[in-house]
């Protein structure tokens, strides 16, 4: 398990990471703030997307006040309802389910047919089980609630047909000696 963690906790995973769950915490944030709002996001090594009407200057003030809540141990803003992590989770563990229950060899399409009821049980309640530990890989696996020493360096506006596109560009800011000191 150890080395899963240091393998988590690695350069440019860690970055994913701790963006994921910046990401994340910015998009709770502005759904908090437009409930009405329909918003988007995606992360990777260098910051994260966000997609959805809302001002440049506004969205700068919501990503400040998201890792600022993060770096005083609100890891809870990390994790998101809508996030893909969720559904791969629920996809993975019901289809998976559904593979086992299929392995029986069986030609005859009535045999088949005479299984769909079950197996539509077994994929609900592989469903239901998977809903509580989406939010668990998030927390442990796809996202970071502690954002340690990211910054925001800059925030692009894209223009387009549609809701904006904005790039937040995140980096580790390197502490300096006194910092390091206190």
């Amino acid at each position: 398990m150890r080395e899963f963690n240091g393998l988590l906790n690695w350069g440019p995973l860690s970055m994913i990471r701790r963006n994921h769950g910046l990401e994340h915490a910015t998009m709770n944030l502005l759904t908090a703030e437009y409930p009405h709002g329909s918003f988007a996001g995606h992360s990777d090594s260098k910051g994260f997307w966000i997609v959805g009407d809302v001002s440049t200057d506004k969205l700068l003030e919501v990503v400040q006040n998201a890792l600022r809540r993060m770096k005083s141990g609100e890891k809870s803003l990390a994790i998101h309802a809508n996030c893909g992590t969720n559904y791969v989770t629920a996809g993975l563990i019901a289809g998976s389910i559904a593979w086992l229950a299929t392995l029986k060899n069986t030609n005859k399409l009535s045999k088949k047919l005479d299984r769909w009821p079950l197996l539509v049980m077994i994929i609900t309640g592989a469903l239901i089980a998977a809903q509580p530990l989406g939010p668990k890989v998030q927390a442990h696996i796809s996202t970071s609630g502690q954002p340690g020493n990211l910054v925001v360096k800059q925030i692009v506006r894209y223009e387009r047909k549609g809701p904006a596109i904005h790039r937040i560009l995140t980096m580790d800011e390197i502490p300096t000696a006194e910092e390091k000191r206190d």
